[in-house]
Protein backbone atom coordinates (compact mmCIF):
# COMPACT_ATOMS: atom_id res chain seq x y z
CA UNK A 1 0.00 0.00 0.00
CA UNK A 2 1.41 3.18 -0.84
CA UNK A 3 1.63 6.08 2.10
CA UNK A 4 -0.86 7.81 -0.24
CA UNK A 5 -3.41 5.60 -0.12
CA UNK A 6 -2.49 5.04 3.67
CA UNK A 7 -2.75 9.47 4.32
CA UNK A 8 -5.63 9.16 2.14
CA UNK A 9 -8.29 8.93 4.87
CA UNK A 10 -6.49 11.62 7.33
CA UNK A 11 -6.55 13.88 4.57
CA UNK A 12 -10.16 14.06 3.73
CA UNK A 13 -10.74 14.20 7.68
CA UNK A 14 -8.46 16.91 7.61
CA UNK A 15 -10.75 18.79 4.88
CA UNK A 16 -13.91 17.90 7.02
CA UNK A 17 -12.20 19.58 9.63
CA UNK A 18 -10.64 22.22 8.51
CA UNK A 19 -14.35 23.08 6.29
CA UNK A 20 -15.67 22.82 9.51
CA UNK A 21 -13.74 24.92 11.58
CA UNK A 22 -13.19 27.84 8.96
CA UNK A 23 -16.34 27.90 7.99
CA UNK A 24 -17.80 28.45 11.68
CA UNK A 25 -17.88 32.42 12.08
CA UNK A 26 -15.58 33.27 15.23
CA UNK A 27 -17.59 34.86 17.81
CA UNK A 28 -15.23 38.49 18.74
CA UNK A 29 -17.75 39.38 21.17
CA UNK A 30 -16.53 37.48 23.84
CA UNK A 31 -13.09 38.33 23.95
CA UNK A 32 -13.63 42.16 22.30
CA UNK A 33 -15.28 45.13 23.34
CA UNK A 34 -15.75 47.58 26.53
CA UNK A 35 -16.86 44.73 28.95
CA UNK A 36 -12.91 44.01 29.16
CA UNK A 37 -11.64 47.39 30.30
CA UNK A 38 -12.02 47.96 34.08
CA UNK A 39 -14.46 51.18 34.65
CA UNK A 40 -13.11 54.03 36.98
CA UNK A 41 -12.49 52.87 40.80
CA UNK A 42 -14.66 54.69 43.34
CA UNK A 43 -12.13 56.50 44.58
CA UNK A 44 -10.81 57.54 41.37
CA UNK A 45 -14.54 59.21 41.08
CA UNK A 46 -14.37 60.80 44.85
CA UNK A 47 -11.17 61.97 43.66
CA UNK A 48 -12.39 63.38 40.10
CA UNK A 49 -15.15 64.82 42.22
CA UNK A 50 -12.98 66.39 44.94
CA UNK A 51 -10.82 67.78 42.59
CA UNK A 52 -14.49 69.55 40.56
CA UNK A 53 -15.20 70.86 44.34
CA UNK A 54 -12.04 72.46 44.76
CA UNK A 55 -12.48 74.34 41.78
CA UNK A 56 -12.54 78.61 42.82
CA UNK A 57 -12.78 76.97 46.55
CA UNK A 58 -9.68 79.82 47.26
CA UNK A 59 -12.28 83.28 46.10
CA UNK A 60 -13.51 83.20 50.04
CA UNK A 61 -9.74 83.43 51.42
CA UNK A 62 -9.23 86.12 48.29
CA UNK A 63 -12.40 88.10 49.08
CA UNK A 64 -11.74 88.25 53.14
CA UNK A 65 -7.92 88.92 51.82
CA UNK A 66 -9.24 91.54 49.38
CA UNK A 67 -11.52 93.17 52.58
CA UNK A 68 -8.62 93.12 54.84
CA UNK A 69 -6.35 94.76 52.32
CA UNK A 70 -9.12 97.53 51.93
CA UNK A 71 -9.28 98.40 55.48
CA UNK A 72 -5.71 98.40 56.39
CA UNK A 73 -5.46 101.33 53.64
CA UNK A 74 -8.45 103.00 55.54
CA UNK A 75 -6.64 102.54 58.57
CA UNK A 76 -3.35 104.22 57.04
CA UNK A 77 -5.25 106.94 54.99
CA UNK A 78 -6.46 107.87 58.92
CA UNK A 79 -2.68 107.18 59.91
CA UNK A 80 -1.52 109.94 57.22
CA UNK A 81 -4.20 112.25 57.73
CA UNK A 82 -3.30 112.29 61.56
CA UNK A 83 -0.23 113.15 60.46
CA UNK A 84 -0.89 116.51 59.11
CA UNK A 85 -3.12 117.22 61.74
CA UNK A 86 0.09 116.25 63.95
CA UNK A 87 1.92 119.30 62.65
CA UNK A 88 -1.03 121.78 62.57
CA UNK A 89 -1.12 121.28 66.75
CA UNK A 90 2.32 121.69 67.05
CA UNK A 91 2.17 124.63 64.77
CA UNK A 92 -0.41 126.20 67.33
CA UNK A 93 1.31 124.62 70.46
CA UNK A 94 4.41 126.60 69.34
CA UNK A 95 2.62 129.93 68.95
CA UNK A 96 1.05 129.41 72.34
CA UNK A 97 4.14 128.99 73.61
CA UNK A 98 5.59 131.93 71.54
CA UNK A 99 2.95 133.83 72.64
CA UNK A 100 3.60 132.71 76.52
CA UNK A 101 6.88 133.48 76.29
CA UNK A 102 6.20 137.97 75.96
CA UNK A 103 4.34 137.93 78.95
CA UNK A 104 6.86 138.03 81.31
CA UNK A 105 9.14 141.07 82.50
CA UNK A 106 8.46 144.01 84.20
CA UNK A 107 6.20 145.23 81.71
CA UNK A 108 3.90 141.91 81.17
CA UNK A 109 0.92 143.95 83.09
CA UNK A 110 0.41 147.00 81.30
CA UNK A 111 -1.91 145.46 78.41
CA UNK A 112 -3.87 144.67 81.36
CA UNK A 113 -3.76 147.92 82.99
CA UNK A 114 -7.68 149.49 82.69
CA UNK A 115 -8.22 152.37 80.30
CA UNK A 116 -10.08 153.92 82.35
CA UNK A 117 -7.95 154.06 85.79
CA UNK A 118 -7.15 157.47 84.94
CA UNK A 119 -10.52 158.47 84.53
CA UNK A 120 -11.40 156.92 87.60
CA UNK A 121 -8.50 158.64 89.78
CA UNK A 122 -9.94 162.01 88.76
CA UNK A 123 -13.25 161.54 89.55
CA UNK A 124 -12.43 160.14 92.81
CA UNK A 125 -9.61 162.70 93.57
CA UNK A 126 -12.32 165.20 92.69
CA UNK A 127 -14.68 163.91 95.28
CA UNK A 128 -12.18 164.01 97.61
CA UNK A 129 -11.17 167.52 96.95
CA UNK A 130 -14.98 168.75 97.27
CA UNK A 131 -15.14 166.84 100.64
CA UNK A 132 -12.08 168.47 102.26
CA UNK A 133 -13.52 171.97 100.79
CA UNK A 134 -16.75 171.14 102.89
CA UNK A 135 -14.33 170.80 106.07
CA UNK A 136 -12.29 173.88 105.08
CA UNK A 137 -15.21 175.72 105.56
CA UNK A 138 -16.01 174.33 108.44
CA UNK A 139 -13.18 175.44 110.03
CA UNK A 140 -13.84 179.42 109.08
CA UNK A 141 -17.35 179.17 109.83
CA UNK A 142 -16.53 178.10 113.49
CA UNK A 143 -14.17 180.76 113.60
CA UNK A 144 -16.36 183.40 113.19
CA UNK A 145 -19.05 182.39 115.62
CA UNK A 146 -16.09 182.17 118.46
CA UNK A 147 -15.06 185.55 117.51
CA UNK A 148 -11.89 184.04 116.18
CA UNK A 149 -12.03 184.85 112.52
CA UNK A 150 -8.98 185.50 110.40
CA UNK A 151 -6.51 185.31 113.96
CA UNK A 152 -3.87 182.61 114.43
CA UNK A 153 -5.95 179.70 116.28
CA UNK A 154 -7.58 179.47 113.40
CA UNK A 155 -4.73 179.63 110.55
CA UNK A 156 -3.08 177.06 112.46
CA UNK A 157 -6.25 174.75 112.10
CA UNK A 158 -6.24 175.49 108.70
CA UNK A 159 -2.69 174.66 108.07
CA UNK A 160 -2.99 171.55 109.87
CA UNK A 161 -6.40 170.48 107.96
CA UNK A 162 -4.59 171.24 104.63
CA UNK A 163 -1.72 169.27 105.65
CA UNK A 164 -4.11 166.59 106.46
CA UNK A 165 -5.94 166.60 102.94
CA UNK A 166 -2.79 166.67 100.99
CA UNK A 167 -1.47 163.34 102.61
CA UNK A 168 -5.01 161.53 102.73
CA UNK A 169 -5.25 162.76 98.86
CA UNK A 170 -1.68 161.38 97.90
CA UNK A 171 -2.56 158.40 100.11
CA UNK A 172 -5.83 157.73 97.99
CA UNK A 173 -4.17 158.52 94.70
CA UNK A 174 -1.25 156.02 95.65
CA UNK A 175 -3.65 153.44 96.83
CA UNK A 176 -5.84 153.74 93.63
CA UNK A 177 -2.66 153.51 91.28
CA UNK A 178 -1.41 150.40 93.25
CA UNK A 179 -4.74 148.62 92.99
CA UNK A 180 -5.03 148.76 89.18
CA UNK A 181 -1.55 147.75 89.33
CA UNK A 182 -2.34 145.06 91.49
CA UNK A 183 -4.96 144.05 89.38
CA UNK A 184 -3.34 144.20 86.02
CA UNK A 185 -0.30 141.88 87.67
CA UNK A 186 -2.72 139.33 88.58
CA UNK A 187 -4.51 139.51 85.20
CA UNK A 188 -1.49 139.02 83.66
CA UNK A 189 -0.06 136.03 85.66
CA UNK A 190 -3.25 134.73 85.03
CA UNK A 191 -3.51 134.81 81.54
CA UNK A 192 0.34 133.31 81.61
CA UNK A 193 -1.12 130.35 83.51
CA UNK A 194 -3.85 130.56 80.84
CA UNK A 195 -1.60 130.23 78.36
CA UNK A 196 0.27 127.86 79.88
CA UNK A 197 -2.91 125.54 80.45
CA UNK A 198 -4.34 125.86 76.96
CA UNK A 199 -0.15 124.69 75.77
CA UNK A 200 -0.40 121.76 77.96
CA UNK A 201 -3.83 120.99 76.71
CA UNK A 202 -2.42 121.41 72.66
CA UNK A 203 0.63 119.06 74.25
CA UNK A 204 -1.86 116.19 75.35
CA UNK A 205 -3.89 116.34 72.37
CA UNK A 206 -0.88 116.10 70.25
CA UNK A 207 0.12 112.74 72.33
CA UNK A 208 -3.69 111.62 71.63
CA UNK A 209 -3.03 112.33 68.22
CA UNK A 210 0.17 110.74 67.49
CA UNK A 211 -1.43 107.66 69.88
CA UNK A 212 -4.45 107.33 67.60
CA UNK A 213 -1.96 107.59 64.60
CA UNK A 214 0.49 105.03 65.90
CA UNK A 215 -2.35 103.07 66.59
CA UNK A 216 -3.85 103.28 62.95
CA UNK A 217 -0.63 102.01 62.13
CA UNK A 218 -0.97 98.95 63.98
CA UNK A 219 -4.15 98.69 62.61
CA UNK A 220 -3.06 98.79 59.49
CA UNK A 221 -0.19 96.24 59.79
CA UNK A 222 -3.36 93.99 61.57
CA UNK A 223 -5.48 94.16 58.56
CA UNK A 224 -2.10 93.58 56.92
CA UNK A 225 -1.49 90.37 58.78
CA UNK A 226 -4.58 88.96 58.29
CA UNK A 227 -4.75 89.64 54.75
CA UNK A 228 -1.41 86.93 54.55
CA UNK A 229 -3.12 84.59 56.49
CA UNK A 230 -6.39 84.16 54.31
CA UNK A 231 -3.88 83.57 51.70
CA UNK A 232 -1.99 81.68 53.54
CA UNK A 233 -4.78 79.27 54.57
CA UNK A 234 -5.72 79.50 51.02
CA UNK A 235 -2.99 77.70 49.67
CA UNK A 236 -2.88 75.40 52.63
CA UNK A 237 -6.67 74.36 51.86
CA UNK A 238 -5.78 73.85 47.63
CA UNK A 239 -2.35 71.94 49.00
CA UNK A 240 -4.23 69.85 51.64
CA UNK A 241 -6.85 69.18 48.82
CA UNK A 242 -4.19 68.48 46.57
CA UNK A 243 -2.41 65.56 48.49
CA UNK A 244 -6.17 64.10 49.45
CA UNK A 245 -7.20 64.00 45.15
CA UNK A 246 -3.60 62.47 44.76
CA UNK A 247 -4.10 59.82 47.55
CA UNK A 248 -7.66 59.08 46.36
CA UNK A 249 -6.47 58.99 42.70
CA UNK A 250 -3.74 56.85 43.13
CA UNK A 251 -5.41 54.05 45.58
CA UNK A 252 -8.05 54.34 42.88
CA UNK A 253 -5.73 54.06 39.97
CA UNK A 254 -4.28 50.86 41.85
CA UNK A 255 -7.62 49.16 42.57
CA UNK A 256 -8.41 50.03 38.69
CA UNK A 257 -5.21 48.09 37.48
CA UNK A 258 -6.26 45.23 39.59
CA UNK A 259 -9.51 45.07 37.94
CA UNK A 260 -8.27 45.90 34.49
CA UNK A 261 -5.83 42.62 34.86
CA UNK A 262 -8.52 40.29 35.69
CA UNK A 263 -10.56 41.67 32.56
CA UNK A 264 -7.25 41.26 30.75
CA UNK A 265 -7.00 37.78 31.56
CA UNK A 266 -10.46 36.65 30.94
CA UNK A 267 -10.27 38.43 27.58
CA UNK A 268 -7.16 36.55 27.06
CA UNK A 269 -8.60 33.16 28.23
CA UNK A 270 -11.83 33.83 26.01
CA UNK A 271 -9.48 34.19 23.05
CA UNK A 272 -6.92 31.44 23.11
CA UNK A 273 -10.59 29.13 23.85
CA UNK A 274 -11.62 31.17 20.33
CA UNK A 275 -8.91 29.99 18.01
CA UNK A 276 -7.85 26.73 19.71
CA UNK A 277 -9.40 24.34 17.18
CA UNK A 278 -7.52 26.63 14.66
CA UNK A 279 -3.99 25.72 16.36
CA UNK A 280 -4.95 21.73 16.80
CA UNK A 281 -5.84 22.14 12.76
CA UNK A 282 -2.74 23.69 11.63
CA UNK A 283 -0.56 21.17 13.78
CA UNK A 284 -2.21 18.49 12.34
CA UNK A 285 -2.29 19.49 8.73
CA UNK A 286 1.60 19.64 9.55
CA UNK A 287 1.94 16.56 10.51
CA UNK A 288 0.34 15.28 7.71
CA UNK A 289 1.93 16.88 4.93
CA UNK A 290 5.68 16.08 7.21
CA UNK A 291 4.57 12.64 6.25
CA UNK A 292 3.28 13.34 2.55
CA UNK A 293 7.13 14.44 2.37
CA UNK A 294 6.49 18.22 1.65
CA UNK A 295 7.64 20.96 3.38
CA UNK A 296 5.51 21.42 6.93
CA UNK A 297 4.61 24.86 7.58
CA UNK A 298 5.26 26.79 10.21
CA UNK A 299 4.08 25.33 13.67
CA UNK A 300 1.37 27.43 15.47
CA UNK A 301 2.39 29.19 18.57
CA UNK A 302 -0.53 30.08 20.75
CA UNK A 303 0.69 34.03 21.74
CA UNK A 304 2.47 34.82 24.82
CA UNK A 305 -0.17 36.15 27.02
CA UNK A 306 1.88 39.50 28.64
CA UNK A 307 1.63 39.81 32.71
CA UNK A 308 -2.12 41.72 32.28
CA UNK A 309 -1.46 43.13 35.87
CA UNK A 310 2.02 44.97 35.16
CA UNK A 311 0.40 46.22 32.10
CA UNK A 312 -2.66 47.61 33.72
CA UNK A 313 -0.64 49.00 36.63
CA UNK A 314 1.67 50.72 33.77
CA UNK A 315 -1.09 52.38 32.79
CA UNK A 316 -2.96 53.51 35.90
CA UNK A 317 0.25 54.74 37.12
CA UNK A 318 0.28 57.62 34.40
CA UNK A 319 -3.64 58.06 34.83
CA UNK A 320 -2.42 58.50 38.74
CA UNK A 321 0.12 60.86 38.07
CA UNK A 322 -2.18 63.28 36.92
CA UNK A 323 -3.95 62.90 39.81
CA UNK A 324 -1.15 64.20 41.70
CA UNK A 325 -0.78 67.27 39.18
CA UNK A 326 -3.56 68.73 40.27
CA UNK A 327 -3.91 71.65 42.92
CA UNK A 328 -0.13 71.19 43.23
CA UNK A 329 -0.62 67.66 45.32
CA UNK A 330 2.67 65.87 45.85
CA UNK A 331 3.00 62.54 44.50
CA UNK A 332 2.87 59.49 47.32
Amino acid sequence: MAISDFLEPAIEDYATQAKATYSAPIDTDKFTGRQFVAGQDPMQTQAAALATQGVGSYQPYLQAAQTAQGQGAGALGQAATAVGGLGAIQNQAGNIAQGQAGMTGPQAYQPFMSPYQQQVIDATLSEFDKSRGQGQQAIQDQAVASGNFGGGREGAMLGQYNADSLADRSALQAQMLQQGFGNAQQQAQQNFQNQGQLFGNQQNLFSMQNQQNLSNQGLAGAYGNQMNQQFGLSDFGRQGMGQDINALGSLGSINQAQNQAQLTADQQQAQTGAYESYGRLGQYGNALTGLAGGVAGSQYQQDQASDPYASALAGATGVAGLFGQIYGGRKL
